[in-house]
């Protein structure tokens, strides 16, 4: 492997093909509709309640995670569909396991986010 110069231009460049990345998951992968939705009413009821900056920082990592997962997971649908367009076990196994990922750390965000915001409604309702 050819190994290449420190570019400034190249980073730039690849910060650009990024950004194209996160626009075409978020315009065009239905999932990733639900989470930003999700995210959207978790960051407007995180104001009402007046979330601490540890607990904000909670929701945004959480958000961050999900969103990322299920980038990957597209991607990873994306390269199998292209690669065998026939049914494969194999390709059913990683596409399974990919979305499984998006599974666990969206439950994980939903434990993170009872943690936070059950107590919260709970003095409000008290």
């Amino acid at each position: 492997m050819e190994k290449k110069k420190f570019s400034l231009a190249a980073r730039a460049r690849s910060f650009k093909y990024a950004g194209r990345g996160i626009v075409r998951l978020i315009s065009r992968e239905h999932n990733a509709w639900i989470h930003c939705f999700v995210a959207v009413c978790v960051v407007v009821v995180g104001a009402l309640v007046r979330l601490s900056a540890l607990e904000w920082a909670a929701v945004v990592l959480c958000i961050g995670v999900v969103l990322a997962a299920e980038g990957i997971n597209s991607a990873i649908e994306a390269l199998c569909d292209r690669v065998s367009p026939d049914y494969d076990e194999a390709i059913k196994h990683a596409k399974d396991l990919a979305a499984g990922a998006v599974l666990i750390v969206a439950i994980m965000s939903v434990v993170v986010g009872l943690l936070i915001f059950v107590p919260k409604f709970i003095t409000l309702w008290s």
